[in-house]
């Protein structure tokens, strides 16, 4: 029950944030009453979608929920009188909510009525789930994933920033899925101008993909007002991000944000940058290059997430870039970086390697 709960709270995937991803089943013995999920931020939550389609054959049931019920008003009622008034004898939860305003009291209330509480069911599934709302509300910052392209000798574009295409046509296919699930994506300066990129997640779905923030890090120049990015920004928000004393005119509809310190390049610069986007609601942010850009944010120490294409192909040139440009993070191989959870997927010849740095 509690698996189906989860499948239902994927329906949600790019579309409740900054919400969590929630889905319920009401279930009386092995016969499901009720399901729901959070659909939408702003729309109803999981628990009372799956509660009002179980009528009254919920008053005794079991609720399944992938996520403590909410004790607090937000953009909707709390969810824990809901379930309290719909009369269920039983609740499964697989994880306390890390929001503060809720953490674990609903399950105390629940408790103090008298109806049985079973917290921990697939918790791992759960949390992994809503990495991004656990980070904002825990950490104050979004969760950070890094995606690129390389060929077996570990390179992402030629000396002359040539890049496409490395990965093939099923490998670029999941890729914008990626974009759908994340709430901002990112490219350096260089990348803006060598690829010319819309940014955008272009599968034909229904409804349509709720869209990324796209934002271009750095760059003494604006964004050009030929470039797809100009051409589609009042549709759908762009900013470039630059230091205070930069002086960049941006076409209308580019958003200029300057951060006020010494270089782009600093820890100090991203996490400024991160809490900008902390205040903005986005809960996560995709960085898709370039080798300059992907450095600065893994010696910030901010990546929690990667997503490595490697293409059966072999560049063999020694001043071709590679994905990570900096002095080395650690003297010897045994001390290097290590992803977690690693699993490898095949795109019909790209293998797709994924893990985390963090686990929240």
């Amino acid at each position: 029950m509690m698996r189906r709960a989860l499948e239902l709270a994927e329906k949600g995937v790019g579309w409740t944030s900054p919400n969590p991803m929630v889905g319920a089943v009401v279930c009386r013995g092995e016969e499901i009453v009720g399901e729901g999920y959070h659909p939408k931020v702003g729309e109803p939550h999981a628990e009372p979608i799956a509660l009002d389609q179980a009528g009254v054959a919920a008053e005794g049931a079991s609720l399944y929920v992938t996520l403590e019920p909410c004790a607090h008003h937000g953009r909707t009622p709390p969810c824990l009188n809901r379930v309290i008034e719909a009369g269920v004898s039983r609740v499964v939860i697989a994880m306390e909510d890390p929001d503060p305003r809720t953490a674990g009291r609903s399950i105390r209330a629940l408790q103090e009525h008298g109806i049985e509480t079973l917290v921990g069911v697939c918790e791992q599934e759960a949390r992994q789930l809503n990495f991004p709302f656990i980070s904002r509300v825990t950490r104050g910052r979004p969760w950070v994933v890094l995606k690129y392209a390389m060929t077996l000798d570990g390179r992402i574009a030629t000396s002359t920033g040539d890049s496409k295409w490395i990965s093939n046509e099923a490998s670029r296919h999941f890729v914008h899925d990626l974009r759908r699930r994340y709430r901002s994506i990112l490219v350096g300066y260089r990348t803006y101008l060598n690829d010319d990129p819309m940014l955008t997640c272009t599968l034909d779905l229904d409804p349509a993909p709720r869209q990324p923030l796209r934002i271009v890090y750095g760059g003494r120049e604006g964004i050009g007002g030929n470039s797809k990015l100009a051409s589609s920004a009042k549709e759908r928000p762009v900013i470039q991000v630059v230091l205070e004393q930069d002086i960049v005119q941006n076409p209308e509809g580019i958003e200029t944000v300057r951060l006020n310190q010494p270089i782009l390049s600093s820890g100090d610069s991203v996490r400024q940058f991160l809490s900008i986007l902390q205040e903005r609601e986005i809960d996560s942010l995709l960085i898709e290059g370039g080798a300059q850009t992907l450095t600065t944010f893994l010696e910030a120490g901010v990546v929690d997430e990667i997503y490595s294409f490697i293409a059966p192909k072999i560049h063999n040139e020694a001043t071709a870039i590679s994905p990570f440009m900096g002095h080395g993070v650690k003297p010897s191989i045994s001390e290097t970086l290590n992803l977690m959870n690693v699993e490898s997927k095949n795109f019909e010849g790209d293998t797709l390697v994924h893990g985390y740095l963090n686990l929240l």
